[in-house]
């Protein structure tokens, strides 16, 4: 596959991926958050095992990397996927959207905080603006520190916990294929989501039947292709083009987040948001350090041509 055709596939799943924020507001708002999250969490899970096993990618993991599995599906799909599907019950898609925007931000500062990376100036300026592309979002409503809703807490809380997830992930990806890593992840997460919600969600199940065909529509939309196919390709783009190109993509995912807020539930765009999306797309390059490994590799490139030269 040519190049272009891998970054149109990524425009692709960013596409896919920035809809399905209003797409899970519209769930969330249709059943009861947790027991429909564990629902669509499973099926997409089952999904990638079918997909894998067409592939003939699935084997037992071992006791260590069980153990990857156990920590990384806890925090990556119990934790990430609870305070989402709660959060945006308590605020809107546009907030949502724009919040989640900061998950490789704040990747590369769990990297730096955890493995012990020295951040650098431009990574620390990163972090900054990321950090007042946030505060300005869930600001935005005038009402100062008051205007700050529990909804976008948690969503911050979900992404958080998406963030410091990729660091286990990372680990266990060095003897466990991340495709497969997801699909285990997924199937153990979704059992504890469902857990929980028998508990704060009593008698939940009985309302699932009574959702109309496009509903239904939509959650296996979210399921398979969003969250089953999107992540299994996202995560193998990653070693065929490299990281920093790759997570360049998801600045996109912001940006479709606030068109399909816009198109499918009329939400408005405040000039607010603009500003706010513009801090956190500058955090995100720059504190995931694709702007220096974009310089770095320029570089390089221009010392090869440099000594082409020379030796022609």
């Amino acid at each position: 596959m040519k190049k272009w055709q891998t970054y149109l596939i990524l425009v692709f799943i960013m596409l896919i991926w920035g809809f399905n924020v209003p797409a899970l507001k519209v769930l969330v708002s249709e059943f009861t958050p947790v027991t429909i999250t564990s629902l669509r969490i499973l099926t997409a899970g089952i999904t990638v095992f079918i997909i894998l096993g067409i592939m003939g990618k699935i084997r037992k993991p071992t006791a260590k990397e069980f153990l990857f599995i156990i920590s990384g599906g806890l925090l990556n799909v119990v934790s990430h996927h609870y305070f989402l599907s709660v959060g945006l019950t308590g605020t809107s898609s546009t907030n949502g959207g724009l919040i989640l925007g900061t998950g490789p931000l704040l990747t590369a500062l769990m990297a730096t905080i955890i493995l012990r990376n020295r951040p650098t100036v431009i990574k620390i300026l990163g972090f900054l603006s990321g950090s007042v592309g946030v505060t300005i979002i869930v600001l935005s409503g005038g009402e100062g520190l008051g205007g700050l809703k529990t909804g976008d807490l948690f969503i911050f809380i979900s992404i958080f916990s998406q963030a410091l997830s990729f660091i286990i992930i990372s680990r266990a990806a060095k003897t466990l294929d991340p495709r497969l890593l997801t699909g285990y992840m997924m199937v153990f997460g979704s059992i504890v989501l469902f857990a929980i919600s028998l508990v704060t969600e009593p008698g939940a199940l009985k309302e699932v039947g009574s959702a109309t065909g496009s509903i239904w529509f939509l959650f296996f939309a979210s399921a398979i292709l969003a969250t089953a196919v999107g992540h299994m390709i996202y995560n193998h783009t990653i070693g065929k083009i490299g990281a920093a190109e790759t997570s360049i993509f998801l600045n996109l995912n912001t940006f479709f987040s606030l068109v399909g807020a816009a198109i499918f539930l009329n939400e408005t765009v405040t000039f607010y948001h603009l500003i706010g999306l513009v801090f956190i797309v500058l955090g995100v390059v720059c504190g995931s350090g694709t702007l220096e490994e974009i310089v770095i590799r320029r570089k390089q490139k221009r010392f090869l041509k440099e000594k082409q030269s020379h030796q022609m």
